[in-house]
């Protein structure tokens, strides 16, 4: 492979100091050569109405352009009430709507929880699974990475506080862009 494969990185948490953001850049920083990690933001997108399909919103029209330039998508979420936060399923939704019209669709995908509790987000890792599926994205089947203990995960400077956290999310994402490579054909 010559070209690193592009993947939009979506962040299921809009707080400042979310844990779910501090990943999403210490993974940038380990990524293999093979990768190019990009956030795309999602919480400037107004709620999903189908109403306006036939002229939609700029902020649509943007962040499907963002999801079908990727060659793959990276979900890194929280935990919400064992489900997966609304502005990360309004993402999926403006995404993948109107019906014809799936940014999503295709696309290899990965998916990481991340909380401060021991089940590390379990409970949206697989409702966020059960939508992908109904996108149409094929997402990497294991290793399963529902992650907890995020409290302690980061050093000041960004990047992993644990020599084998950071070895576990290195070999992650190497099996993600060997994923990538296999979906792409």
């Amino acid at each position: 492979m010559s070209q690193a494969y592009r993947v939009a990185v979506l962040i299921g948490s809009l707080r400042q100091g979310s844990y779910n953001r501090k990943l999403a850049l210490a993974l940038q920083k380990i990524a293999p050569a093979s990768l190019q990690l990009e956030v795309v933001e999602i919480g400037h997108l107004p709620f999903y109405n189908e109403d306006e399909a036939a002229s939609p919103p700029a902020g649509y029209t943007e962040f499907r352009a963002s999801i079908k330039a990727a060659d793959a998508v990276l979900f890194l979420s929280p935990e919400y009430n064992r489900s997966i936060p609304a502005v990360l399923k309004n993402a999926l939704d403006v995404g993948s709507r109107p019906y014809g019209h799936n940014a999503f669709n295709g696309k290899a995908g990965g998916v990481i929880t991340l909380s401060p509790g021991a089940l590390g987000g379990f409970g949206a890792h697989q409702h966020l699974r059960q939508v992908l599926v109904c996108l149409n994205v094929a997402t990497l089947p294991t290793p399963e990475m529902y992650i907890g203990g995020a409290a302690d995960m980061f050093t000041d400077e960004g990047g992993f506080a644990k020599p084998d956290t950071q070895a576990y999310m290195g070999k992650f994402l190497a099996t993600f862009a060997d994923w990538i490579g296999r979906q792409k054909g």
